[in-house]
């Protein structure tokens, strides 16, 4: 009788024969690319039934991922400041982490409204008295700037401009060594000086034992970037870059980033 070839002998002597092809299929089959995008790469026998929290700090130089990520850099507060995509199974070492957080050419996402964090670490040296009791009057209303008690400021319609209040504006020196022109708002025959809040917030009146010879940390609320076009003069806050002196009619001086607030003044000189 003849006798019925055993298949499952055969195949067993087939793989038996040729376990370097298996080999290969088994580790192909492990590292393909999956219909979901997700790859699974072998572990290490010490490496089973457990967990582990890698960080960039811990990050080999010759670290492999083997899945789409993205790399972010982010601020103190947890914004995402600059994002990139990674390919799958792109090779990422320390250094390459460092070029993308340096990378000038990534999409920087900024806030609406960042302060100059720099220029915390700016120190602003006293030059010279650029001005001597002049008038700070807003010409498209024509009214001046007069003082409500010991803190606050206003403007109002005057008949008297003797009744205006007279400012010194001294000028300071950045470290950062930068060409713009900072000054302070001081009354005449005072140290009083017109002091910077938070936006739609009056300016106060902060006193200070004398001339600042130096300005620095808090004290820069004293600060003003002065621009000017034509004869219009404007008054930006060194402290919060965005907002400027203003004021609307009658009503008191504050820090504001526009309209409906009035933030263009006229300097009207010799006063004293």
């Amino acid at each position: 009788m003849a006798k019925v070839p055993d298949l499952f002998e055969d195949l067993k002597n087939c793989y038996s024969e040729n376990e370097e092809y298996s080999s290969s299929i088994d580790h192909l089959s492990l590292n393909q690319k999956s219909f979901y995008d997700v790859n699974y790469g072998l572990l290490h026998e010490e490496c089973k039934d457990q967990s582990a929290s890698l960080s960039i700090s811990e990050t080999s130089k010759t670290s492999k991922l083997t899945f789409r990520e993205s790399v972010v850099t982010v601020s103190t507060n947890g914004k995402v400041l600059k994002k990139r995509r990674l390919r799958l199974n792109q090779f990422i070492t320390d250094d390459d982490l460092e070029a993308i957080a340096n990378d000038t050419e990534e999409d920087i996402i900024k806030p609406r409204s960042a302060p100059f964090s720099f220029l915390s670490n700016a120190k602003y040296n006293f030059n010279k008295t650029r001005k001597h009791q002049f008038i700070l009057n807003v010409a498209l209303n024509h009214q001046s700037i007069i003082r409500t008690n010991d803190q606050h400021l206003m403007t109002t319609a005057l008949q008297n401009l003797d009744e205006a209040v007279k400012f010194d504006m001294d000028a300071y020196i950045s470290s950062k060594d930068d060409d713009k022109d900072y000054v302070t708002l001081r009354i005449s025959k005072t140290r009083l000086y017109v002091s910077a809040q938070d936006e739609n917030q009056p300016v106060l009146l902060k006193e200070m034992p004398e001339i600042p010879k130096t300005i620095t940390g808090s004290e820069i609320n004293i600060l003003f970037f002065w621009e000017t076009q034509g004869t219009k003069s404007y008054f930006r806050s060194v402290a919060h870059p965005d907002l400027l002196i203003a004021t609307m009619q009658d009503s008191l001086v504050c820090l504001a980033r526009g309209p409906p607030f009035i933030t263009d003044f006229q300097i009207l000189e010799n006063q004293a």
